[in-house]
């Protein structure tokens, strides 16, 4: 165990002005504080906080923040208090020290819910500091070490799934690869020990089988910057085993196919030579092409900078060879710790490589639910980045798979509502086409569009998930609400009773709702049912029984739409939306089924699914087209074909329907033979008389012996 003195000189090996006495008392109240607790291992627990400040010491981090390493469990796990903390050590180390404490928690939390709302606070505490994440970090890597020493295999497996996939990324986010990968290896070990000790067996192989190759490659570097006067000094890494085990999964390879298991690092004194040593070894060894990239010129969002390109070395095998400068090999070992010294700026959340701080505090800002934040923050954190350029030449760098939707958003929450469409490199491309490398995008925009419930099927960043669900829900509440407000009123007209703003809100007091809108909003969600509302806003109500007994289905339709309830602007994700059985289209005579925490499906009045709630006449609404004089929707109409097999009769229908100004959209064959094949096609039609129209042209298709329009 490190002693007192021995910390102290450690820090002042690299930090002369740092306050021994403020290292001195947080070493004694913490060893006091701490006592005789012992941890799993059976060690003092007082040695945990030390061994996590010399983590610390080791990449030379400030005064305060060896405190707080020292002091980080004393609130957590002894009597001693955040107040206290001040008192003795000012108000920097306490709000460091609290933060670390808040995350700390979440290790003892089993609810999933409580876990992510301890991240949240934790991401609050990292914004104002990052030396909370430091410290936190630390601490991290020390129980991983001893983690073995815990009994059971669950809560190992837990904890080290937990390192896989939150710290080790936070620490890849800040630049810290070293300690991510330690991090990475130390889970793997708990989380797949066959997979590690298979790769470690390939590892061996490939050592004993070339034994020298490392050094013989180091010299040929060596010599080679020397002969060309340069001033390198080279090294060589083999790959950690679950770095190669999540490559092969992720590109689904062998691992003799892995074309960076070995890697080298030249590292010379500034970026010109970077290109000069670079030029050098292209012109020695042949480069593997789609092998080279220039993380100088274009940083990771982390900051990581360096040249990486793969050549082919002297026994024809692959070989990783990476240029950097030394200052940027410091930072890419150590990350946010090699800028310290950040003192003012350079660690702080509005610096360049702390905007995907900025971007989760911006999803947090708009994320009610704390396990679907937990979720966008592992989404943020846990993808490679491709870089693309906007038509004036600003980098954006997004996650690789990112669509144009997602450059959207990465370029303003605004931007990314209201997109229709994109131009990739001059060419217009559909919402879900996949960024590469290098690409310009154009976003289009228009006022009247809407985020829609679907892109959120492709998109991969957290930013442009978090905004499509935020403006979803905040769609579908709108739209509960009027519903719901609609449901209310009749059913006060109904029952005789008089409605007013002033009865729902005396109904949302009784029943513990925060306000009318939220009363309306779960009535229209078919969450409370109408009679409960009468029931609180009336106090002895008892439903008309002029109410009672009606018929399922309303055969008069004139009489029916008399009250009925308006629709338009029908979308999946909306309160009230089609059946997917019957396929309704305006001018259809329809009706609407209330669906408990969904609102009401639209079903045409003769669909065969109807049959289905004959004996539940209170989920039934009235439902009836809004009168429009403009209405450019376009509805989607299912029909159902008998097709004589032959050549062309594809072709024919095709044409049939465009000729009739619809569009196919879907087209399935559920049945065939020989002779025949029964087609389901989805028509976009823009009403009834449409498809109508369409049905019949069809009918009289020399290659269509039958027609049907699906009903259910």
């Amino acid at each position: 165990m490190i002693r007192q003195f021995e910390l102290v000189e450690k820090v002042k090996d690299y930090d002369e002005n740092v306050d021994e006495a403020l290292l001195n008392r947080a070493y004694v109240f913490a060893m006091k504080a701490h006592g005789t607790q012992k941890r799993a291992s059976g060690d003092p627990y007082f040695l945990h906080p030390l061994e996590v400040a010399g983590i610390l010491t080791d990449m030379k981090l400030d005064g305060d923040t060896i405190a707080t390493a020292l002091l980080h469990d004393v609130v957590e796990d002894t009597v001693a208090t955040i107040d206290e903390i001040r008192e003795l050590f000012g108000s920097k180390v306490a709000e460091l020290v609290d933060g670390v404490t808040k995350l700390s928690r979440i290790e003892l939390q089993t609810e999933s819910l409580r876990q992510a709302e301890n991240f949240r606070k934790f991401l609050l505490a990292m914004s104002n500091d990052i030396r909370v994440l430091l410290v936190k970090l630390a601490d991290r890597c020390h129980n991983m070490r001893t983690l073995g020493f815990i009994k059971k295999d669950e809560k190992r497996r837990r904890i080290a799934l937990e390192t896989l996939e939150i710290y080790a990324p936070l620490a890849e986010r800040i630049g810290m690869h070293e300690l991510k990968d330690e991090l990475e290896h130390l889970a793997f070990v708990h989380l797949d020990s066959e997979a590690l000790e298979s790769i470690k067996t390939r590892l061996d192989f490939l050592i004993q089988e070339s034994p020298d190759l490392e050094k013989e490659m180091v010299k040929s570097l060596e010599d080679l910057m020397r002969d060309n006067g340069i001033e390198a000094k080279v090294s060589g890494r083999i790959k950690r085993p679950y770095s190669i085990w999540r490559k092969m999964e992720a590109q689904n390879i062998p691992f003799e196919q892995l074309s960076d298991v070995m890697a080298f690092r030249i590292k010379v004194k500034d970026i010109p030579t970077c290109y000069q040593a670079l030029g050098i070894v292209h012109q020695t060894n042949a480069m593997v092409p789609g092998r080279f990239k220039d993380y100088i010129s274009t940083p990771k969002p982390n900051f990581y900078r360096s040249i990486h390109t793969t050549v082919i070395g002297p026994h024809k095998n692959r070989l990783e060879i990476q240029v950097r400068t030394f200052d940027m090999h410091e930072e890419a070992e150590i990350g946010v710790a090699a800028h310290w010294q950040y003192k003012q700026k350079a660690a702080n959340a509005e610096g360049s490589q702390y905007l995907w701080v900025r971007e989760l505090l911006e999803i947090l800002e708009h994320t009610q639910d704390p396990e679907e934040f937990l979720e966008h923050t592992k989404l943020a954190m846990f993808q490679d980045k491709v870089f693309c350029f906007t038509p004036k030449g600003e980098l954006v760098s997004l996650p690789h798979g990112s669509t144009t939707v997602d450059f959207a958003y990465a370029v303003h929450t605004e931007v990314g509502d209201h997109c229709v469409g994109a131009k990739v490199n001059g060419r217009m491309v559909p919402l879900r086409h996949r960024l590469e490398n290098g690409d310009q995008v154009q976003i289009l925009t228009s006022k009247g569009q809407a985020p829609s419930l679907r892109w959120e099927n492709f998109v991969v960043t957290a930013k442009a998930r978090s905004a499509i669900r935020r403006h979803v829900r905040h769609q579908q509440h709108s739209e509960y609400s009027s519903l719901g407000q609609t449901l209310i009123e009749k059913a006060c007209r109904r029952n005789g009773l008089d409605y007013s703003s002033q009865i729902i809100d005396e109904a949302a007091r009784v029943l513990n709702l925060s306000d009318g809108e939220m009363l309306y909003a779960l009535v229209g969600q078919g969450t409370l049912k109408e009679e409960e509302i009468l029931r609180a806003a009336f106090p002895g109500f008892k439903e008309d029984a002029r109410a009672e007994g009606l018929p399922a289905v309303h055969h008069d339709w004139e009489d029916m739409a008399g009250g009925a309830i308006p629709i338009s602007g029908i979308k999946r994700e909306s309160a009230v939306y089609f059946a997917e059985c019957c396929h309704p289209v305006r001018g259809d005579r329809i009706v609407g089924i209330k669906i408990p925490g969904r609102g009401a499906e639209i079903h045409t009045i003769d669909c065969s699914r109807l049959s289905n709630f004959d004996d539940h006449p209170e989920l039934w609404l009235d439902l009836r087209w809004q009168d429009t004089e403009e209405d450019e929707a376009f509805y989607t109409g299912r029909l159902r074909l008998e097709v004589i097999n032959e050549r062309g009769a594809l072709a024919a229908i095709a044409a049939t329907v465009s000729k009739s100004g619809g569009n196919i959209s879907n087209l399935e064959i559920p049945e065939r033979d020989p002779e025949f094949y029964v087609m389901l096609i989805d028509v976009e039609v823009s009403d009834a008389k449409h498809l109508n129209d369409i049905t019949r042209a069809l009918r009289v298709s020399r290659v269509i012996s039958r027609v049907d329009r699906v009903l259910g």
